[in-house]
């Protein structure tokens, strides 16, 4: 493990650890950082780990710890004996947090080498909302967006170094722009960054509120070129009683409605969903509604997460299901997934498209889908595939 920057989690810890990186390489002493997660038990326990391993290839450096799993439980990143230090959400992007720049920087300022071909841009942090079964408020606190002038700086900054793809993120990005002055939609800032960069070949967008799509937001995604044809909803369940008791607020037949509405408009547009298996009180047929929503909405990018109880969530004084139980569910479910995919990805074959070239030599469509590169492509480069066959889950 030679990265001085170890992320897990969210794109917003991804476009974070670039600010960090840069920051870090300015300290004094040579550091090392886990950006942590804790959407889920397993995402505190892999921050762990990632601790561990991070100290013994770097037995040397100064180790801290920061994101969501070292913001919300301090105390139990500090007792480790490889930690030495804790940097709040709060102060993560701060530089003296680091004991690095001596000057402020934005919180969304880009590293000053591109290091993706894809720039993640976070547009917003933390959340208004409540779903019984997330800690991550508790990490990030209160939803504040960056205002539309800022976001163009940056978005100004990863063109200049060579990105071709712009991809918004945040907690909850359709939730931009509420607690700004006139309240401005998501749409109006993605309507703002086409406008002022006419040259940007490809902007993306990360996990959407279905509820929260606007007029403008919708038009974009479904009529111009340049917004990619690939949403990934944030569903989390198929079954209207789990989705009450989650404090979701949309019910199993709007999300259907959307995805169909999405698909009339864009024929071609890939839909991608977040889904809980194994919900507290889920029982057979929420589960079997679970496993059908996948059909339903025509899921192909599917993002299932097996519950687990996350202590101070309202979902984890509900009646749990057995954890054999969770973990078969979300097998099946997976498995829903993973035969519509597979499905998805044979349409493709002897469609030309094109596909943004990764550093790994691998690529992805404006759908999303994965394609292996023929050798000599360049990274950042777009080249128009028209694939053949499928080998290894890549498109070749």
């Amino acid at each position: 493990m030679s990265e001085a920057v170890v992320t897990l989690g969210c794109r917003l810890n991804l476009a974070e650890s670039e600010v960090i990186r840069a920051m870090v390489a300015g300290a004094p002493q040579r550091t090392v950082v886990v950006n942590s997660c804790a959407v889920t038990a397993e995402a505190v326990r892999q921050s762990r780990r990632a601790v561990r391993r991070l100290r013994a290839a770097h037995p040397d450096a100064r180790l801290l710890v920061t994101g969501c799993a070292a913001t919300i439980a301090p105390e139990d990143f500090t007792a480790m004996p490889e930690v030495d230090g804790v940097v709040a959400n709060t102060a993560k992007l701060d530089p003296a947090a680091w004991q690095a720049h001596p000057e402020p920087m934005h919180a969304s300022l880009p590293a000053p080498k591109a290091r993706h071909t894809r720039a993640f841009v976070p547009v917003q942090t933390g959340c208004d909302h409540a779903c019984t079964f997330c800690i991550i408020p508790a990490g990030r606190g209160k939803s504040v967006s960056q205002p539309i002038a800022e976001v163009l700086g940056v978005v100004e900054g990863h063109l200049a170094a060579g990105a071709h793809e712009v991809v918004l993120t945040g907690v909850d990005v359709t939730g931009w722009g509420a607690d700004l002055p006139g309240s401005p939609r998501l749409g109006d800032l993605v309507a703002a960054i086409l406008r002022a960069f006419p040259a940007l070949p490809r902007l993306r967008l990360s996990s959407l509120d279905g509820v929260e799509i606007d007029g403008l937001l919708f038009e974009l995604i479904t009529g111009e070129a340049r917004v990619m044809p690939h949403v990934h909803l944030s569903l989390q369940a198929g079954h209207d009683l789990t989705l009450k008791r989650m404090k979701r607020r949309h019910t199993r037949a709007e999300a259907v409605a959307l995805s169909e509405r999405l698909r009339a408009r864009r024929p071609d547009i890939a839909i991608g969903a977040d889904l809980i298996a194994g919900f507290p009180t889920e029982d057979t047929a929420m589960h079997a509604a679970n496993v059908a929503i996948v059909e339903d909405c025509g899921i192909v990018h599917g993002h299932v997460f097996p519950y687990s109880p996350r202590p101070g969530t309202p979902a984890a004084r509900m009646p749990q299901v057995p954890p054999p139980v969770v973990r078969e569910r979300a097998a099946e479910v997976r498995a829903a997934v993973a035969v519509a995919r597979a499905r998805w990805l044979e349409g493709q074959i002897g469609r030309p498209r094109e596909v943004l070239a990764e550093r790994d030599g691998t690529g992805h469509s404006p759908e999303f889908a994965p394609y292996r590169l023929p050798e000599g492509t360049a990274p950042g480069e777009i080249v128009m595939l028209t694939p053949t066959r499928i080998r290894e889950g890549l498109l070749e």
